[in-house]
This record gives C-alpha cells, structure tokens and sequence, in this order.
C-alpha cells in the first residue's frame, strides 16, 4: 500500500471513530432470547443507543427511528409502547442544563437491570445443577458397587491392579457381582483378605458350574460344614 493509500486508509478510520460508537455489554446479547426480546427490540434499543451516545440525540423522533430501521412509525411506536410496558425502557423527564428547558430522554436501564438479573438466575442454575450432578451420579451407581464393598472390607484404597483384577472377573470371565461379593464374603469368613485367595474361589466355583450365591453357599456347606 502506497503513503498516499496508507493516510486516506488512516483519515477515514479517524473520521469514523470520531463519529462515536455504542458500548454494548454482551450480557445483553446473550439475556435477549431467554428475556423474551426480539431481534427487533434489540435493534430498537441499539439505535435509542446510538443515538444517545454517538449523535448526543436523548429523545429521536419515531420518524427517525423508522427510517433507520427500515419501517414505519407506528411500528416503532408500537414497539416501543411494549417495551415500556415490560420494563425494558423508560421514558425520563429532566431540565437541559444549557437551555434551561425541560426535555424527555429514552433511558434503558431497565433492560440492564433485567440482563443482570436473567444472567445471575442462570448462574445460579448452573451451580445447582452442577451441586446435584454428583449426588444424582450416586444415586444412579449401582448398591451393589463392587469397588466400593471391596475396599470398605479391605479398609483402604484397591490399587490400580486390583481394580483391574475385579473388572476382569466381570469383563473376562463373566462372574455375576453376586457370586463375586460371595466369594468375598468366604474370604472375610475365612479371613484371608487377597484378591488371589478370592479368586481361587471362583474358579473352584466356575469348575462345579456354581453361578449363584444359593449354590456358593451350598457348595460351601458341602466342604467346609455349613460355615457359610
């Protein structure tokens, strides 16, 4: 780019910047929907903004805002009637301090107030929810959670190879949890707390085709003199 494009490229950017622009929190955008406001209402309310703040205009006629809009007058009267009634918008009475007259001006404080408000209400929600998801997490875990009967028989944490031994036995060999929380019943009974002890169990079991805790237990009686 040539000097000469370089500085027209850098006077219009200054011209447009020294035009002003409009300060747009993005909680507003992002309440709009859940409040229930149109894309219309936001632009509305963008151009009460722009006008405020960019051309220093409080109070633009409807004629004004339809034309940017590109509708008619009554629509925006109407729209801006159902905003004031919902509280989005407001219309201000104040004294000019050059002019000394009275004057009215659009003040969209409301609109604020209400975003704040939507946004902090689904902060809350979020923070509940994620409160709940552990609790619901437990209560969808089986009663029968075999990590957790282990290691409260054991009194500590299973290691990583003994998680991994218990998944076998599910995954690999296809014993029922009630057949293995029985043979570690028989290991707690017999006092011998190791996953090898346990294991032995089940094969014994698996090799007289014992599959439930009704046949452990009368396999048990049969060699061990109802002990069970």
């Amino acid at each position: 780019m040539s000097d000469e494009l370089w500085k027209a490229y850098a006077h219009g950017w200054s011209a447009a910047m020294g035009e002003g622009g409009v300060f747009l929190p993005n909680v507003l955008l992002r309440t709009a929907g859940s409040l229930g406001l149109t894309d219309s209402d936001v632009l509305l309310m963008l151009q009460l903004m722009s006008y405020a703040q960019a051309e220093y205009t409080d109070f633009p006629t409807m004629e004004q805002l339809a034309e940017r809009m590109g509708t008619t007058p009554r629509t925006v009267g109407e729209r801006i009637s159902r905003l004031i009634k919902g509280g989005f918008l407001s219309i201000d009475d104040y004294v000019d301090g050059s002019s000394g007259m009275q004057s009215e001006r659009y003040n969209w404080s409301g609109w604020f107030m209400k975003a704040a408000e939507q946004a902090a209400e689904e902060r809350r929600e979020a923070k509940r929810s994620e409160r709940q998801a552990p609790s619901e997490a437990r209560a969808r875990k089986p009663a029968s959670d075999l990590f957790s009967v282990f290691e409260q028989e054991f009194g500590r944490l299973l290691s990583p190879m003994e998680c991994e031994t218990i998944s076998a036995w599910i995954d690999q060999d296809r014993y029922t949890e009630e057949i293995i929380l029985f043979a570690l019943k028989e290991a707690v009974f017999a006092g011998k707390l190791s996953l090898r002890y346990i294991d032995r169990i089940l094969i014994e079991w698996a090799r007289n085709r014992v599959t439930n805790a009704d046949e452990a237990r009368a396999h048990s009686e049969k060699f061990y003199g109802g002990r069970a």
